[in-house]
């Protein structure tokens, strides 16, 4: 079996899920930022598919970058200028190559966590 990757985005000031929010996803080699993908959250606060199927995956360092800005201007969350929370990197790595990789943000125009899920 091949692993994945998914994420997952909750608007925890709303209390629902972020639709419509951008996600890039890079990997990461010493100083090289290499894109890989590119996605855009569907009414659950998912991507439609794995953001990193099964093809592409691989041990090694990776990172999920959201539009968070983007999202909190488009749902009148994003209070005055410049925000505190814009753009919102998370840095991960990939150990196993067999596993499912979940790797949700929980989101608010003033914090953000974010966790391993299944």
């Amino acid at each position: 079996m091949t692993g994945f990757l998914t994420t997952h985005v909750l608007d925890t000031a709303r209390g629902r899920p972020a639709a419509g929010l951008r996600i890039a996803l890079y990997r990461i080699d010493g100083e090289t930022r290499t894109p890989l993908a590119e996605a855009v959250t569907n009414a659950d606060g998912r991507t439609d598919t794995p953001i990193l199927p099964a093809e592409g995956f691989g041990t090694g360092t990776y990172e999920l970058v959201f539009a968070a800005g983007d999202y909190l201007r488009a749902t009148g969350q994003a209070g005055d200028a410049p925000l505190f929370l814009d753009t919102v990197p998370i840095r991960f790595g990939i150990a196993d190559p067999a596993a499912h990789y979940h790797v949700p943000l929980l989101l608010s125009p003033y914090g953000y966590s974010t966790y391993r899920g299944s």
